[in-house]
């Protein structure tokens, strides 16, 4: 730049705040660059020139001077990723895009600095063929060129690609998955187990038999795991396939019991089929089938009882030989129901429930005998049980009494005001009343002499009506009643002592 002034000092002012403006000034007005300009990190920059006299006022107007720096091709081809990872399904076509292999350039863009071309290198295994993959060169986009890939050839490709620019090169690393898809059904090794025989007493849970099919898909995914299932024979779900999911190993088992009388032969189809849906086009077969017999044996059986309790409830006061309950059973050989009536023969005590009926003729050669209180079902091999419960119903057949757990007495001499308590009992069961009555009976002066008062449902209180009580022992005729169903009226003599009583107040 030049002043117009002679004698001009120049000098540079920053517009931008920056760390360090790379240009200078000489006094002759020349600007110069004083260090290496990188467009990459800043590619413009504006400042001022201004003139000053010898006394540093300004001569000029500040002149703005705004430098562009231009792009050289300084900068290499960069992937995004240390190794790209594309995934690829088996069944993807030729000519399918897997993905994109992506690199940039810091050099301007839009420029040759900066177009990047693609290109591949080297593929490991180069089987079943060298050139599976191809990308175009402008975009990085991978494709297949050829058939779909098989994992069972290979299950990951390593690629070498080729980044470049006008000036560098780059190798970007890229790794090809090969992902399993269910395009292989399981096969059964044997088509026919032919037959096994299997007791009917064999508990729930029982291993009958180990089946095995194989599946060509990837191991440890649900294209590869083996579901096994019966297909046919066995309406009742009487038995269950379990799987290994290590091996695949089918282990079936007794999942209801056997019956001989019912189901003595099963003629079961199994299937094996995974829990992947299978990619259109392939369908299970045959291959999948396998067949066997299994034949259940008789074993003696107890008979059965069609209840495990049994139940019935009588009143206390019916008489023997009274029918109180039926008991059913059958034997499970094949003879049909037997209904045996229970008669009560002996009644031990108000609160007895045992009972006693003898042996009685069940079947041909069966017998079912009550003892203990349950009723025993047996043959000649074996025997079953089921329970007898027999309820006795309380009926109001006891008559109230008077609790005489404590003595009952007033100290002498009476002076009059005294009371006791007194409690009334019954040894029926307490539904059959709601409370007792308590009065006096109408003889030996009694209602002339006491005094009787409710106090609730079971206590009254007992008191002298005067004090000309003599030393001795009175008895008090009480009536009671239960106010049962039927009511029970009781007449009771309450012995009540008139004594010389202790400072405690109590007889000596």
């Amino acid at each position: 730049v030049q002043s117009n002034e002679p004698d001009v000092i120049y000098d540079v002012f920053e517009k931008e705040k920056l760390p360090r403006l790379p240009f200078s000034i000489s006094e002759n007005g020349d600007i110069y660059v004083t260090e290496p300009l990188d467009r990459e990190e800043k590619d413009t920059y504006t400042f001022f020139v201004v003139t000053k006299d010898n006394v540093g006022e300004l001569v000029d107007k500040p002149l703005q001077i705004h430098v562009v720096v231009d792009d050289i091709n300084d900068n290499p081809p960069v992937c995004q990723q240390d190794l790209t990872i594309i995934e690829v399904q088996e069944n993807e076509m030729g000519g399918s895009n897997i993905g994109t292999v992506s690199a940039t350039d810091m050099d301007k863009k839009d420029t040759l600095n900066s177009r990047l071309r693609f290109q591949i290198q080297s593929q490991e295994p180069e089987f079943p063929s060298d050139n599976l993959f191809y990308i175009q060169q402008d975009t990085g986009t991978l494709q297949l060129t050829g058939p779909s890939l098989s994992k069972r050839d290979s299950a990951k490709y390593s690629l070498k690609v080729l980044v470049t620019d006008s000036k560098f090169e780059t190798i970007c690393n890229v790794e090809v998955h090969v992902i399993d898809i269910n395009d292989q059904i399981p096969i059964f090794k044997i088509s026919d187990y032919g037959s096994v025989t299997v007791a009917e007493d064999n508990p729930i849970g029982t291993v009958i038999l180990e089946i095995q099919a194989t599946d060509g898909d990837e191991p440890g995914t649900g294209s590869s795991l083996i579901i096994y299932q019966v297909m046919e024979g066995d309406p009742n779900s009487t038995f269950i396939i379990e799987t290994d999911p290590e091996t695949n190993r089918g282990f079936i088992k007794i999942n209801k019991a056997l019956d001989f009388e019912t189901m003595p032969v099963y003629n079961l189809v199994i299937n094996a089929t995974n829990p992947e849906p299978l990619v259109p086009g392939v369908q299970y077969n045959s291959s999948s089938l396998t067949v066997f017999e299994v034949f259940v044996t008789n074993v003696e059986e107890p008979p059965v009882f069609l209840d495990p309790v049994y139940k019935a409830e009588v009143s206390e006061d019916i008489p023997v030989n009274t029918l109180v309950m039926t008991v059913e059973a059958y034997d499970p050989e094949g003879d049909s129901v037997r209904i045996s009536k229970v008669v009560l023969k002996e009644v031990q005590g108000k609160y007895a429930q045992c009972l006693s009926c003898g042996k009685i003729l069940f079947l041909q050669e069966s017998n079912l005998l009550v003892e203990g209180g349950h009723v025993v079902g047996y043959n000649a091999a074996q025997k079953s049980k089921a329970f007898l419960v027999l309820h006795l119903s309380d009926v109001n057949d006891n008559p109230p009494q008077i609790d005489t757990d404590y003595p009952t007495f007033f100290c002498y001499p009476v002076s009059g005001g005294e009371t006791t308590l007194i409690k009334a009992t019954d040894a029926d069961e307490q539904l059959f009343y709601s409370k007792f009555t308590f009065s006096l009976a109408d003889e030996m002066n009694a209602r002339n002499n006491w005094e009787i008062s409710k106090l609730n449902a079971t206590h009254a209180y007992l008191s002298p009506k005067h004090a000309n009580f003599e030393e001795k022992t009175y008895d008090v005729p009480i009536i009671l009643n239960d106010n049962g169903n039927p009511s029970l009226e009781n007449k009771v003599y309450l012995k009540v002592s008139i004594c010389k009583c202790s400072s405690e107040n109590s007889c000596f």
